[in-house]
């Protein structure tokens, strides 16, 4: 099994181009709805949050991922914290998934935070999908309802593009010029010619 990852700054597209791997009936782990399930669920990461951020970030039983954003985006030492909590529970649970489809010849993990989280060396391929800057904060002010500001300040929390890129095996450009089909047909046919 080749384990790839998808990754990319916010707003680059990176859902996109996993909605096309889907459709080539490749299986994709989201790590962003995967923790939130997990913060959710997790006894164990229930416990280490509200120990470190208090009881009251949880409510009926889910985490308010707003308040949380609002304390750790903020804050180095506490998005530090938070990570280093809910990472170690998602490498785990992504490796408990990837063993559940054995009989894949791929499997995609789809991470904003792949390379910060340390996700890149559970993986054989990284992609990274590249956009503009001034592209992606529209997209997610429009997508999250989102401020300029609180967009710009969850960018400035994730390692920048061009750190991104010369850890990638490949680039997939989403920038309105280049085809993503095309792009991640390519990817695919290159892939093929090593299973």
């Amino acid at each position: 099994m080749i384990k790839i990852g998808v990754t990319g700054g916010i707003g680059s597209g990176k859902s996109v181009v996993c909605d096309i791997l889907r459709l080539h009936g490749i299986p994709v782990f989201d790590a962003d709805k995967e923790a939130k399930k997990l913060n959710d669920t997790s006894p164990f990461i229930r416990e280490q949050i509200t120990r470190h951020f208090g009881e009251a970030l949880y409510s009926n039983n889910k985490l308010n991922r707003r308040m949380f954003a609002s304390i750790i985006f903020h804050d180095q030492e506490k998005l530090a914290v938070a990570n280093a909590i809910i990472h170690p529970a998602l490498a785990n649970y992504f490796e408990e998934w990837s063993l559940q489809r054995g009989e894949q010849p791929w499997v995609i993990i789809e991470a904003a935070l792949l390379i910060e989280a340390g996700f890149h060396r559970l993986v054989d391929r990284v992609i990274v999908v590249s956009s503009r800057a001034d592209i992606r904060i529209e997209r997610v002010m429009q997508r999250d309802h989102a401020t300029r500001s609180e967009v710009e300040a969850r960018m400035r929390n994730q390692l920048p593009e061009e750190e991104k890129i010369k850890l990638a095996d490949v680039v997939i450009y989403n920038d309105n010029r280049l085809s993503l089909i095309q792009q991640v047909d390519n990817f695919l046919q290159t892939l093929s010619l090593h299973l």
